[in-house]
């Protein structure tokens, strides 16, 4: 599995399609294998679903996200979980393997 965060100073940030950094945490039998920071391509409707897609992306834990973007992520079949609190991304992704991750309401702001 491969678990995409949006990050601001090494947390998960709410402003999910305008960040400027995303972790990208491999998983294999639950245990983190891997951690990228990568920076996003230009923000325009429909390019991070492609860009998340074509890294193999699985699962996004984001604060907040429209709910065009999740129709999108959810077309190229990467589940969406917003709500989620502004920690570090090892420890929502061990949360989420954990089944302990509490995740909120959609933080969106539009």
């Amino acid at each position: 599995m491969k678990f995409a965060i949006p990050l601001a100073d090494g947390k998960l940030t709410t402003h999910f399609g305008h960040c400027h950094e995303f972790a990208l945490i491999d998983v294999e039998d639950k245990q983190i294998k891997n951690k990228e920071i990568l920076v996003p391509p230009p923000h325009e409707p429909g390019v991070l679903p492609k860009w998340f897609s074509d890294l193999e992306a699985n699962v996004i834990i984001a604060g907040g996200m429209g709910l065009r973007a999740i129709s999108l992520f959810d077309e190229h079949g990467i589940k969406v979980i917003t709500g989620a609190p502004e920690l570090e991304p090892e420890e929502l992704v061990n949360s989420y393997l954990n089944n302990t991750l509490v995740a909120g309401d959609n933080l969106c702001d539009h």
